[in-house]
């Protein structure tokens, strides 16, 4: 039960970006979206990626490792779409 809900845990705060993600690519606009907050939260979920490799714990490992790429995807886009 501990597992199952650490996997639960991890997939729902792995998609919490994608629709952000889907909004700024389909959009194009990122104007309300805080870089600093998805950088902070970027190194959270890097962070916890690499908790998980030291723990040897996979669920923490692929769905930290996941968000950290989803994450810096949407870096890239606020980057990218940012007005100047």
């Amino acid at each position: 039960m501990e597992e199952i809900i650490g996997i639960l845990a991890g997939v729902f705060t792995t998609v919490a970006a994608v629709p952000q993600i889907f909004r700024a690519w389909k959009t194009k606009k990122v104007d309300d979206v805080s870089p600093k907050m998805f950088l902070v939260l970027t190194i959270g979920v890097l962070l916890w990626t690499l908790y998980g490799i030291m723990k040897q714990d996979a669920p923490i490992i692929i769905t930290n490792g996941i968000s950290t790429l989803l994450n810096i995807t949407m870096l890239v886009l606020i980057l990218k779409f940012k007005k100047k």
